[in-house]
């Protein structure tokens, strides 16, 4: 038999325990390291202040010019300004900012960025995702509005055709891979036709370059025109709240979106003829479309030129790659607005790189049964493009 005493001596063996592996633990040799504590005299934005005085090198660094900078610190500094404490300094809004734009520009990790900011890695691993929601929060409902009325609609369309002859387009539809580097335990969810982990950016654009919707989050391994059907878009589309104007009683055609082979013909959403199919007629068609569907190349093309993290394998949290996807897409229209001769359309070339670097949706094979209205549509345009 055990004794009281026995039990209590027990007790107290195994309460010592813990306390004795503390004492095995590696004592911190230092709080921080010297040269993250001189980052008020090493940090990168001492160089920024240098490069004011070099404009193009200044808009090369940041992607923008100090104006527009420092309207957009403006914006997002009350959703980014720390307390300072005892232990340290805050990383200040301007810190913040400075190193995501540098992050989006570089595509470079936390663990290289970390030497240029004097900020840690781990730190930069909160830092970046939260100052990319803030920039979408104070950018995002004034630059990336979704048209909400039939006169909204309408002015899309009649840009679309002043500047692209393609009358009563309300977008040009397209989707692009992104590379990612796929979670643990993911297995082949996010691997997709080009043989690499991705998430897709879906988006429509206008016809001046624009995002007017986007949508970023669905795995790499949904395929051709099924990625669409998982946005809030589609679903209004389909389900007939959109708002979209009845017939143009100018030209008797419908308002439609337009789309490459990947996608679905629908009445209100029109894609190219197959190539088995062409005719003369058929052809020009083609072509028409194609000239007005190739803005939404183009401004996929934009984003990877400008912000080089699309040329990398993203190797964050997916729900972070998300944010700073959508940051990107912000960004974009926000500098498409404020330096509208600077922040242009891309050469042929620069285009065809990107789209090595965004790979587009999976394309269909064989044939497909479409509804006989949209055919009748579409035949309608073939028809207006033969007399105009």
């Amino acid at each position: 038999m055990i004794s009281e005493n026995d039990l209590l001596l027990i007790g107290l063996a195994v309460a010592l325990v813990p306390n004795e592996q503390k004492k095995l633990k590696r004592k911190r040799s230092k709080w921080v390291k010297l040269w993250k504590l001189n980052r008020e005299k090493l940090s990168h934005v001492h160089l920024i202040n240098e490069l004011r005085l070099e404009p193009d090198d200044y808009r090369n660094y940041l992607r923008m010019d100090e104006s527009v900078y420092t309207e957009l610190l403006e914006l997002v500094s009350p959703l980014l300004k720390k307390e300072d404490t005892i232990m340290r300094t805050a990383i200040t809004p301007h810190e913040r900012l400075s190193t995501t734009l540098r992050y989006l520009a570089t595509g470079r990790n936390y663990e290289d960025l970390k030497f240029t900011t004097r900020i840690s890695a781990q730190a930069l691993e909160k830092i970046i995702p939260e100052t990319c929601r803030a920039i979408i929060v104070v950018l995002k409902n004034k630059y990336c509005k979704f048209p909400k009325s039939e006169a909204e609609w309408i002015q899309i369309g009649s840009d679309f055709n002043e500047r692209w002859q393609f009358p009563n387009c309300l977008g040009a539809v397209d989707g692009k891979h992104i590379r990612i580097r796929p979670p643990s335990g993911s297995g082949a969810y996010y691997y997709n036709y080009k043989q690499f982990h991705s998430i897709v950016l879906m988006g429509i654009a206008n016809s001046n370059y624009e995002f007017i919707m986007f949508d970023v989050g669905t795995n790499g391994r949904v395929s051709d025109g099924g990625v669409i059907n998982n946005t809030c878009f589609y679903k209004a589309l389909v389900e007939g709240q959109l708002k979209i104007p009845a017939v143009n009683e100018r030209n008797n055609l419908p308002y439609v979106f337009i789309g490459d082979e990947a996608f679905a013909l629908r009445k209100d959403f029109l894609k190219p003829y197959n190539e088995r199919e062409l005719n003369p007629e058929r052809s020009n068609y083609n072509k028409r479309l194609s000239r007005a569907r190739r803005i939404i190349e183009n401004v996929f093309g934009i984003l990877a030129n400008r912000f080089r993290i699309y040329h990398t394998e993203i190797g964050i949290s997916v729900e972070s790659i998300e944010t700073v996807v959508m940051a990107t897409c912000v960004l974009h229209n926000y500098l498409r607005k404020k330096n509208p001769n600077r922040y242009m359309e891309i050469s042929a070339d620069e285009e065809d790189k990107a789209r090595d670097v965004l790979p587009s949706l999976q394309r269909g094979f064989g044939s497909r049964r479409f509804p006989e209205d949209a055919k009748q549509v579409r035949e309608l345009f073939l028809q207006y493009f033969k007399n105009n």
